[in-house]
Order: structure tokens, then C-alpha cells, then sequence
């Protein structure tokens, strides 16, 4: 089984620049955009514990400024377990990380990150 446990160097400029524009986007009160950028930072995330469980931080920072008990009470468990699931690799790829969708559900990888990851990605 192989373990995760830090972010390859390759994919830390992504993460932080997702990071970064979801500050932005947060700071200027546009919400929506910021949420997408939350988003963004998990997909590229969600396979090493500590930015996996930073963007769930994240989350749940941004569901009690907007007041959203379904995102607090849904980033609780997520916070707690998500960071367990990427060390031993058992994340569902492309999932977007928020309430509003199954923890365990795989989704679609958006085209511009798949293509990231393809180019960093080690060959297996």
C-alpha cells in the first residue's frame, strides 16, 4: 500500500495559487468564487493529508460565516477522516469536497487540473 504523506513539489504552486484566489475572492465578498477556488484547492489536495484537512478547515470556516449548518455540520466529519482516507489513499479523485455532495463520491476532474495532474504525476 502506498502511503501519502507530502504534497509533491510540482503541485504545491497550484494549491497555494487556488488558495491564494479563493483569499482574494473571499476578502472582496465574492463568495461564490471563492467557493469554487475551496473547491479547486481540494481536488488538487485531497491526496495528502494536511492540505486535504486544511481545505476541510477551509470549509468549515467559510460555512459558519454564511451561516450554513448543512456545510458546518458536513465539514465536521470531513475534517475529522479526510485527512486519514489521503494518507492511506483511499480518496474519491475529482471529489469536490463540500456538503452539497456525497463524501465518497468520485466526480469528474476538471479538464485544466486532469491535465496538471498528467503532466506532474509520476508514471505508476
Amino acid at each position: 500500500m502506498k502511503l501519502n504523506t507530502l504534497l509533491p513539489q510540482d503541485l504545491k504552486s497550484y494549491y497555494r495559487n487556488e488558495l491564494a484566489l479563493y483569499r482574494s475572492a473571499f476578502e472582496q465578498g465574492r463568495l461564490q468564487e471563492a467557493w469554487h477556488h475551496l473547491e479547486r484547492a481540494h481536488i488538487i489536495g485531497q491526496s495528502y493529508p494536511y492540505e486535504h484537512s486544511y481545505v476541510h478547515w477551509k470549509m468549515l470556516q467559510f460555512g459558519f460565516f454564511i451561516k450554513d449548518a448543512k456545510e458546518i455540520l458536513g465539514q465536521i466529519p470531513r475534517l475529522l477522516v479526510g485527512g486519514v482516507k489521503s494518507f492511506v489513499g483511499k480518496v474519491p479523485l475529482g471529489n469536490t469536497g463540500g456538503a452539497n455532495v456525497p463524501p465518497l463520491r468520485p466526480m469528474k476532474i476538471p479538464e485544466d487540473i486532469q491535465k496538471m495532474f498528467d503532466r506532474i504525476k509520476p508514471a505508476t
